[in-house]
């Protein structure tokens, strides 16, 4: 074998190589983008909107005994339903947010910690001023769930692009090891005449 029919048998091989090494690194960088946004739907969608569910029914169960007057909740139940409250709060926090979520969430804390006050004893609970932060508390946990529909959908999209670029690139290395197959074969087989 002449050296220049060795040198392009390397070549071949080394190209074969580096494009089967590239298609893996786009592959490998597709796949963790996949499983950071599967993470992250968990993590900082579905936590955080079974932690909203939580809030708002606590929220809800304080909405009603101030409307029914209901001394003995206020006095017995209320303080710990502030703790959980706390802690469903400081768990939420821990989640990653967007900007908007950021906002909307500084927000519920502060409407959270004014109605806190409110509730103090010697307050008239009935007072405008209380039905109003419960107004404001509603419409931030509404907008909170809101916002982890559209962050989780979005979630959803890019792990679904990343998913069909991972398919993309496993076709075309697919057909590459087809076609490279084939032109092995060819040279393999082929026989050049031989001058006399």
């Amino acid at each position: 074998m002449k050296i220049f029919a060795k040198i392009r048998w390397v070549a071949s091989i080394l190209l074969v190589f580096f494009i089967v090494l590239i298609t893996n690194l786009i592959d490998r960088e597709n796949f963790n983008r996949l499983s950071y946004s599967v993470t992250t739907m968990y993590e900082d969608r579905i936590v955080a909107s079974d932690l909203l569910f939580e809030i708002s029914r606590i929220i809800q169960e304080k909405q009603i005994a101030v409307l029914t007057l209901d001394t003995l909740f206020l006095e017995n139940k209320n303080n710990k339903h502030n703790q959980v409250l706390n802690q469903l709060i400081e768990k939420y926090s821990l989640t990653k947010f967007t900007e908007k979520e950021k906002f909307v969430f500084n927000q519920l804390q502060e409407e959270l910690n004014s109605l806190k006050q409110k509730e103090r004893p010697n307050t008239d609970i009935t007072d405008a001023a209380v039905i109003n932060s419960f107004e404001k508390i509603n419409k931030n946990l509404h907008e909170l769930s809101k916002i982890q529909l559209d962050e989780g959908r979005r979630q959803v999209f890019i792990s679904n692009k990343a998913k069909d670029t991972i398919n993309f690139f496993t076709q075309v290395e697919i057909i590459f090891l087809v076609i490279m197959a084939i032109l092995l074969q060819i040279i393999i087989l082929y026989k050049p005449k031989e001058e006399n």
